[in-house]
């Protein structure tokens, strides 16, 4: 799969922005990760995940996918239950 599945019909501005964010960051390997988590969670997500995700994916790619596939910590700001959401989600075969 190399795109989103999910509709953004239904979803309010900020989910919209956040969905399109997640699968258009640069780096291929983190857009699948994102993506796929947010086609699958976003509709769902509370304001403070919200608030969460929009602080993680300002980390960069590297940093970012270094974390999610176990090969370096993230700055403890960034370590939120979200973010282990995430990882969990990659680490299921549901994330590339």
């Amino acid at each position: 799969m190399t795109g989103s599945t999910r509709s953004s019909d239904g979803l309010d501005d900020r989910r919209k922005r956040l969905l399109f964010r997640c699968w258009h960051r640069g780096m291929r390997e983190v857009d699948l990760i994102l993506g796929r988590f947010a086609d699958a969670e976003i509709g769902s997500l509370t304001d403070s995940e919200l608030i969460d995700l929009e602080s993680l994916i300002e980390v960069p790619d590297p940093d970012l996918y270094a974390a999610l596939s176990g090969g370096a910590p993230l700055a403890p700001e960034y370590r939120t239950a979200l973010f282990n959401r995430i990882k969990s989600f990659r680490t299921s075969g549901q994330g590339a």
